[in-house]
């Protein structure tokens, strides 16, 4: 049980969790992911976190075949420059490690933002907050949960 798990079941928030063996040498994680649980890359999101002007700002979740548009999420958050935070202030901050970073149940929130091709999908596959082990979840009980709005956040 990772908190993210926990946090679903203390809602009663409806999901699957799916272990899938993550091999040490697989990169990237979230390709690892869709490969070993059968589903399209689109299906399977990763959860990025942004510094906002050199300060940790905020969550995006991506489906994980596509690349963040940083100038649209600086923007977003009328800021000049979105950049990827340092791991050591991921840990810090969320209380997972990279690879294995849930949306839920972070240490500290941080505003959160999901891809709006999730917004169409009756469910998505998120980290569990751990390596190997994803949820499977409707993107709005995500959403709520996060209190999340839905933008377009990936390159063309």
């Amino acid at each position: 049980m990772t908190p993210a798990i926990l946090l679903l079941e203390k809602h009663g928030i409806a999901h699957q969790v799916h272990e899938f063996g993550h091999s040490k040498s697989a990169q990237p994680y979230g390709i690892e992911a869709a490969t070993k649980l059968g589903v399209e890359p689109a299906l399977v999101f990763k959860t990025l976190v942004v510094s906002l002007d050199g300060s940790l700002g905020a969550v995006a979740l991506l489906p994980v075949d596509k690349k963040l548009d940083m100038k649209q999420l600086a923007k977003l958050y009328a800021a000049r420059k979105a950049s990827l935070a340092e791991a050591a202030a991921v840990i810090r901050h969320t209380g997972y490690l990279p690879g294995g970073v849930s949306p839920l149940a972070q240490k500290k929130h941080l505003p959160t933002v999901i891809d709006n091709s999730a917004s169409q999908l009756p469910i998505i596959y998120i980290s569990a907050g751990k390596r190997g082990v994803d949820i499977s979840l409707a993107p709005q009980d995500l959403a709520t949960l996060t209190d999340a709005a839905f933008h377009r956040l990936c390159k063309a």
